[in-house]
């Protein structure tokens, strides 16, 4: 910053009607530092400028670096812009995506150091993780968004419809493939049969803008009445003549504990202190990225948990098993879409609750989803019945996490799009 000096200067004759003794007593040959960007001004109050008319207070501005006069009018040159910041774009990449980086590192880490990752299992850090998240999920959940959830009551029937009926369908078609071993076919032919995840396709849809008081009510429905449908999807759809049991009492336990007491609680906090509701408001960005943290445990402990078994398989056969988990999600997906559109066509068009784009949008990421701890859950009940439990789970794992690091760069395409619109009616 350029700090200003305000100095005399006299002309010719009056210097030459002075004795030299005087001017060096009034004019000492002073010299002040500049040091860094600081901004000061000096001010020369002269009894002599009252007394001699002909004494001038003539500014001058200092400058950052040092120029030699080269005999033009411009004695001091512009300063250089300066360089440009390469960490500014970094840094904003990281904060447009920070879930899918915060997934993939999870992912990295859990391949990089599985101890860490089996020492979280141990002491059931995925639950108290899921348990923050829907804290997060009340904290900012405001009251006009459950009016919402309630006006759009016919897209959260259709939502349970898909998630507990429609697509565990496709589990017949996934039974048509063949692969060794036939595990990965059957393991993914289960987890088409679960309910939707219980954190990531929530944190999804708030970060995408839509209705997620929406995607809560179909998330914490699907997962209660889903523990009572499993066995009865999966005996019909996968196991045909093979008596399946599930631990319901043990689930519906858990899944409240997990699910409506924090929702519940997190809601009471936020409608009981404004303080508390003041600093969600404000700060849901901050709550957003600390949802995507906790949501990148899951991952990093599921592959902590399966590195060693995913050593023993063949990686080629793997990464085929990967990539039906991807084509298996990307079919939901389209499936759901197709739905939307057939459903808001027939039901008043561009005033359907289908049509409005937070509706649409926070059923397509969560009736997309299936979730990986129930299906864990599961798999551990069937006592070997289908085959081995490792390699049912191993490629649902993959699944998992295709599937929402999938959504995550869907969601992030919705806001830069949504951004470029703003920018260009703005403009």
């Amino acid at each position: 910053m350029a700090a200003t000096l305000r100095t005399t200067s006299l002309n010719l004759s009056a210097r030459a009607s002075l004795p030299s003794v005087r001017r060096r007593h009034y004019f000492p040959a002073t010299r002040f530092p500049l040091p860094g960007d600081y901004s000061f001004r000096i001010q020369l109050n002269l009894p002599l400028a009252r007394k001699y008319p002909f004494i001038t207070v003539t500014p001058i501005r200092a400058q950052a670096k040092s120029y030699r006069g080269n005999g033009s009018e411009n004695q001091f040159p512009e300063v250089p812009a300066k360089e440009y910041n390469w960490v500014k774009p970094i840094l904003k990449f990281a904060s447009d995506n920070f879930l899918p980086i915060a997934l993939v590192c999870g992912v990295a880490l859990g391949l990089a150091n599985p101890s860490l990752g089996c020492l979280a299992d141990r002491y059931h850090l995925s639950k108290f993780s899921t348990f923050g998240i829907f804290i997060i999920s009340g904290l900012t959940l405001r009251t006009e968004e459950v009016g919402a959830a309630a006006e759009a009551w016919p897209v959260a029937l259709f939502g349970l419809a898909s998630i507990l009926f429609l697509t565990p369908l496709f589990s017949k078609i996934i039974l048509l493939l063949r692969l060794q071993p036939q595990e990965f076919i059957t393991g993914l032919a289960i987890f088409c049969c679960m309910p939707t995840t219980l954190s990531s396709g929530v944190a999804l849809t708030r970060l995408a803008g839509g209705n997620s008081a929406l995607a809560l009510s179909m998330t914490v429905i699907s997962s209660l009445i889903g523990i009572l449908i499993i066995p009865f999807s999966i005996s019909k759809l996968v196991a045909t003549g093979v008596g399946v049991s599930v631990p319901t009492e043990q689930l519906m336990r858990s899944l409240v504990l997990t699910l409506l007491v924090p929702l519940i609680v997190g809601k009471v906090f936020r409608e009981i202190f404004k303080s508390v509701a003041d600093f969600a408001d404000q700060n849901r960005k901050l709550l957003s990225m600390t949802n995507s943290m906790l949501l990148s445990l899951a991952p990093f402990i599921q592959v902590s948990r399966s590195r060693s078994l995913l050593l023993l398989v063949n990686p080629a056969v793997f990464l085929v098993a990967v990539v039906m988990g991807a084509v298996l999600h990307a079919m939901l997906f389209a499936f759901n879409a197709v739905a939307i559109q057939v459903l808001s066509s027939i039901s008043g068009g561009s005033e359907s609750a289908f049509a409005k784009k937070e509706n649409a949008s926070a059923l397509l990421l969560v009736a997309s989803q299936k979730t990986l701890p129930i299906m864990v859950a599961v798999a551990e009940q069937l006592g070997g019945g289908l085959g081995e439990t490792g390699l049912l789970v191993l490629p649902c794992v993959a699944a998992h996490l295709n599937q929402i690091i999938i959504d995550s760069f869907i969601v992030n395409f919705w806001l830069q799009k949504d951004r470029a619109t703003y920018n260009a009616k703005v403009a």
